[in-house]
Order: structure tokens, then sequence, then C-alpha cells
């Protein structure tokens, strides 16, 4: 069930009429929300629950034996601590990463003329598993550190890991900020519906518009062909690209915070202008925020962080940013894209150390250049294909028509506009939004989206990580 459909509007209405027009106490809106994240999830595959119903055991379990006030010593809670998450990440390992090492062992075998057909083994994806996993971690961790009370009732776990708006693909919310709100109810008030209208409208404005129509008329075509690209062509598809996955990821984060906000829920922005960063860590500050920090949080802290010498956090940085670009996806092009991105902050902090500060603008050029770079192992399917793509950039010949069409560099404007129209836009449209009374702000929304829906394609475009 795709956020920008008819079926999730329905859904969401049904959802709505439960939540705001029954009026429920707080346990059966939990338990309502519980049952509504359950069907949409179930809704892309059954065999899903099962999955996320044990990650969710597994978490309210945990917690309940690791926190504070349990009744073990240290050395059980630690064992309970290692066997869960080696229990959750052994799950995200087995299901997202078992095609990736057995196709990797079969082209090893059949470059030593030992070729077996192993495809009857291939085992299928289920969506945002990555997402609800690292959240049933980090609630595990967070009891254990003593950030957040374990929960003796199990509906606040499971519906912390499956709430529905976030469960897919982000943001990851952190327990401390959504158990809190669990136990209470927020109508929301005209400032909230306000923002949720902005939200909501631009999230779908930037999924619906920019981001599917960019992913048809340039990024596929160029990315499909790079042999058949000049630099020219390829510059324009990076581009397209780069705007691409900003607003078709940035869209669904703001379509997720505005449909939590209509529920009463507030969630932490996911981004925050990432192509204006003047540095490679200003721009992991801004990209992607909660998965960014819950990296840095319980995986480059935890492994030294920036504690010891100089060798021992560039090493540290550069397993860091490798291992994040192994969560992205089960393939060599991620890897190399995560382990650049390494360097390239570990580069950056011995020109910091050294004193060599450039201006800002060029010192957002040259941030902005970088991640343009490093997008095309991202997008790429293969190493191969990255290659080509790169290769392309030698080549001035007209290989391939211009790609920049009337409407693809209106589309380019309009993304990058996004990125850098200033924060107090956005405030100001929900400020003049919350002068208006309920139903003129529904109107306001059903237009909208009435509006996007016949100005955007045919059929519904997967949001681009769905597959992480």
């Amino acid at each position: 069930m795709l956020f920008p459909t008819v079926e999730f509007i329905l859904f969401f209405c049904v959802v709505m009429s439960f939540v705001w027009v029954l009026r429920p106490g707080v346990y059966s809106r939990n338990l309502i929300l519980l049952a509504a994240s359950y069907v949409f999830y179930g809704a892309w595959d059954l065999r899903f629950l099962a999955l996320m119903g044990g990650v969710s055991l597994i978490a309210y379990g945990a917690g309940r034996m690791v926190g504070p006030t349990a009744r073990y010593g240290a050395g059980i809670k630690k064992i309970v601590l290692v066997v869960s998450i080696a229990a959750l990440l052994g799950t995200l390992g087995i299901f997202k990463y078992f095609n990736f090492f057995a196709l990797s062992l079969q082209q090893l075998l059949e470059a030593a003329n030992l070729s077996r057909d192993w495809q009857w083994l291939e085992i299928l994806l289920p969506v945002g598993l990555s997402f609800y996993v690292f959240q049933a971690i980090s609630y595990i961790v967070d009891v254990l550190r003593g950030d957040v009370d374990a929960r003796r009732d199990p509906v606040d776990v499971f519906l912390y890991i499956s709430f529905f708006p976030q469960l897919v693909a982000g943001p990851i919310v952190r327990a401390s900020v959504f158990l809190p709100q669990i136990g209470q109810i927020t109508v929301p008030d005209a400032n909230m519906r306000a923002r949720a209208v902005v939200l909501i409208s631009t999230g779908l404005l930037k999924k619906m518009v920019i981001a599917n129509y960019l992913s048809v008329l340039l990024v596929d075509p160029v990315f499909l062909l790079p042999e058949g690209q000049n630099a020219l062509t390829a510059g324009i598809g990076l581009l397209g690209y780069a705007v691409q996955i900003y607003c078709d990821f940035s869209g669904y984060s703001d379509i997720a915070i505005g449909v939590a906000l209509l529920l009463g829920f507030h969630f932490p922005a996911n981004f925050r202008q990432p192509y204006r960063a003047d540095s490679l860590r200003d721009f992991w500050q801004r990209w992607h925020i909660s998965l960014s920090s819950w990296i840095r949080d319980y995986l480059y802290v935890p492994l030294g962080g920036s504690y010891g010498s100089t060798r021992r956090t560039a090493g540290i940085l550069l397993l860091t940013m490798t291992l994040a670009g192994l969560w992205h996806g089960a393939g060599w092009n991620f890897i190399l894209w995560g382990c650049l991105h390494g360097a390239a902050l570990v580069a950056e902090r011995v020109m910091r150390g050294i004193g060599v500060k450039p201006p800002q603008l060029i010192r957002i050029a040259l941030v902005l250049g970088v991640v343009l770079l490093l997008w095309i192992p991202f997008r790429a399917s293969s190493i191969g294909v990255t290659v080509e793509y790169l290769a392309a950039f030698g080549r001035w010949e007209s290989y391939a028509p211009t790609a920049l069409t009337p409407t693809v560099f209106a589309l380019l404007v309009a993304g990058m506009a996004l990125n850098w129209l200033p924060v107090s836009f956005g405030e100001k449209l929900g400020q003049g939004m919350a002068t208006l009374p309920a139903t003129l702000q529904a109107i306001v929304l059903s237009l909208i989206c009435f509006a996007l829906f016949a100005a955007a394609q045919e059929g519904v475009a997967p949001f681009i990580y769905f597959q992480f």
C-alpha cells in the first residue's frame, strides 16, 4: 500500500474516523493504530506480518530483561543483549543479504567452471525490514542504557515497531521520542493540521511530479545505457538523479511526518536542505537524519568514535560508512559508495585538522560535486555500470540526444528550489494555513491531492528507499 494512491487515502480516512470520530481512550486508540499498522503492512504480503511480529517480540522480551530495574545480573543482561541483537541482525542478514552472497558465490564457482543454478534459493526481501529492525535494536539498547523505561505492555512495543506512517521507509523514530506520545492523546490543533497539509502537499509534489517524471524522462534512460552517453548527457542525468532521490525520499518523509501529525504524533525532521551542506559531515547531518544519527549513536560511537589516535578514528569512520553502504543495499556498488564516502570524510577530517578551509561557497560546491559523483555507484546496478557511466564523462562527441528538454529543466529547477528555499518559507505557508478552519484545511488538502493526482503519470512508482 503506497502513500500516493487512492487505496491509502481510503485506508487513512477509515483510520482517522476510528481515532477521531469514535474518540477511544488511550489504550483503545493504541490497539486501533496497531491493528491498522498490521493491515497496512499485510497489504504488501501477509507473510511479512509474522516476521514483523517476531522482531517486535524479540524487542519486547529483551527490553524486559535488560532494563536497569530488571531482576537479572549484568552478565545475564549482556548475554540477552548480544543474543537479541544477533537474532535481529541475523534476520536482517538472511532476508537482505542471502541472495547477494549466494550470487557472489555462484559467480566465483562459474569462474572456476563449477557453475550451479541456485535460483531456487532466492529469498524475498520484506518491505521496510531494515527500518523496523533498526528501531527494535535502538529500543533494546536505549532500555539497557536507561534512556527509556522498558514497557510492560507489549502493545506499546509492537505499536512502536509497526506504526504505519514510518514503517516501510522511515524516519527511524527513537523510542524516547515515540513511546511517551502513546501514553496520551494529542488532538491535532490548527497549527498541527496546517503543518500536516503543507508537508503532505509538498511530499506529494516532490514524489508524484518531480521525482517520478525525472525518473522516466531523464534518469532511467541515461543510466540504462551509460555507454551511449557523452559528458553532457551523463552530467545532466547525474544531476537528475540527485534531484530525483532527494525529492523521492524527502517526499516520503514529509508525507510520513504529515500523516503522523494528523494522528497526533510528532516526528523529527528527516531532511534539512542537504545540498546546501558546506562539508560532508554537514551533509550527513542533513540527509536522512534519523539514519545518520542512528549510525552515529549505535555504531560509530560504540566502536570508539573520535576517541583514540587519528589512524584509529579514520579506520572506524571508514568501517562505519562501509557498513552504512551495505545497509543501503546488497551489492558491491553500495559497498563502494559507502567506502568512498568514508574515505572522503577521512580526507575532510585531515584537511580540517591542518587548517585548510576554503570560502563557504567553494566548500558547498566541492561537497555537492563529491556527493553527485558518489551517487553514480549508488544508482548504478553494478560496478561495471558505474565504470561505464564514469567513462561517459570523457566523451564529448554527441552520442546521445540532448537530455535537457524544457520539461526536464523545469523539474530540475523545481527540485533544487525545494532544497534551497529558506525554511521560513514552509513555516509561513503553515502559518497562513493555520488561520483556516479545519473543514477548509481538509478541502485545501483534498484539492491539492486531486490536482497532483491529475498531473502525475499513470501507474504508481514505488519509493526508492523501499528496496532498502
